[in-house]
């Protein structure tokens, strides 16, 4: 039966490969990786043989339909990306939307994805959060610091190594220098870091230390300072004090 399978990979340690993640792609018919020569390794490493189809940003939207016409014939598709979640700011959403508008059955196997663990290491409010993935490069990016900047949320978003510096700087004029940051840094890999302070005090520290590997941004939201409501009883006081 036709079906096209989400499967996470690791972001790092391959002891997050879930023995059903391994199943899955040794059973299908087909696997489309963003990266074939990344996941060549990857697959090599867990002695899966499958048949791999390169599917990326730069080709998904003509190789779509092709892969409708295939699943719609029976055969069973899994999709990865070079680590973690496929979709979450690598492709995978045009594929798995259009296999939902041709009523063709879409499963998301559980597993490893940068933002989560990002989140809980951050000691920052986790109880609501909002992703925001990879903030525009130029158009459009002060906009949206505009809106995030009234944000009562924990954010949380992907940053490029050579990026950080700069964006960190960003948060200290749209956020201000004392906003609560942590710089989460090659999550599940041997040098995991995690900077946490304050937007002037990370910034400093990346100032200094060059940022590289796979990086997390995780920031507090705006704080609300809520106005003393007055109780009657004071209400009663200063009416009596003017009179």
């Amino acid at each position: 039966m036709s079906k096209l399978y989400i499967v996470p990979t690791p972001i790092g340690n391959l002891e997050d490969m879930t023995f059903r993640a391994i199943r899955i792609l040794k059973e299908v018919d087909l696997i489309l990786a963003e990266d074939t020569r990344t996941s060549g390794k990857l697959l090599k490493h867990f002695e899966i043989g499958t048949h791999m189809y390169s599917h990326h940003m730069h080709n998904e939207h003509k190789t779509t339909e092709n892969l409708i016409a295939r699943l719609k014939a029976g055969e069973t598709i899994a999709l990865i990306s070079d680590a973690g979640t496929p979709a979450i700011s690598d492709p995978g959403f045009l594929l798995t939307r259009a296999c939902v508008e041709n009523k063709i059955e879409v499963e998301c196997l559980p597993g490893a994805t940068a933002f989560v663990p990002a989140l809980v290491n951050s000691g920052l409010p986790n109880d609501k959060f909002v992703f925001e993935g990879f903030l525009p490069d130029k158009k459009g990016r002060q906009t949206r610091y505009l809106a995030l900047a009234e944000e009562t949320r924990t954010m949380i978003l992907y940053v490029s190594p050579h990026k950080l510096v700069k964006t960190l700087a960003e948060f200290i004029i749209y956020f201000g220098e004392d906003r609560q940051v942590c710089v989460c840094r090659e999550l599940s890999k041997l040098h995991e870091e995690n900077v946490r302070g304050t937007a002037k005090e990370v910034v400093a520290h990346f100032e200094k230390t060059a940022p590289r590997g796979e990086i997390v941004v995780v920031v507090a939201g705006k704080t609300i300072i809520k106005e003393p409501k007055k109780s009657k009883f004071s209400k009663d006081t200063e009416e009596e004090e003017e009179n």
